[in-house]
């Protein structure tokens, strides 16, 4: 089992930054893929970033290319999510996830086994 626990959210204003993290515990060594998605509560969660947790490479959703960086720590305990340049449209309840499967489409939510609480994102205009 993985456990997750994501902070860091908050209310900023459109054009602050924000950087979440998401806390990892118990058999992190099964992991292979660990993403962001954001949702509104009644609908579905969508892709933000992912990353690949051995080797750290990063993947992003169209929407927030160029404005949001994903890393983890090297001890790979954290996951990070950088979001600069925020819109109002970024406004979401943010969760991580992780998986343990190694062949995956990262941008599909059904693709992860384990998931954080969330953590509220507030954009005001």
């Amino acid at each position: 089992q993985v456990q997750l626990v994501e902070s860091g959210g908050g209310l900023v204003q459109a054009g602050d930054s924000l950087r979440l993290s998401c806390a990892l515990s118990g058999r992190t060594s099964s992991i292979h893929f660990m993403s962001w998605f954001r949702g509104v509560p009644g609908k579905d969660r969508n892709f933000v970033a992912s990353i690949t947790w051995s080797a750290g490479s990063p993947d992003y959703a169209d929407s927030v290319k160029g404005r949001f960086t994903i890393s983890r720590d090297a001890a790979k305990t954290t996951l990070i999510l950088q979001m600069n340049s925020l819109k109002p449209e970024d406004t979401a309840i943010y969760y991580c996830a992780a998986t343990s499967l190694s062949a995956i489409a990262v941008v599909r939510p059904t693709s992860y086994n384990y998931w954080g609480q969330g953590t509220q994102v507030t954009v005001s205009s």
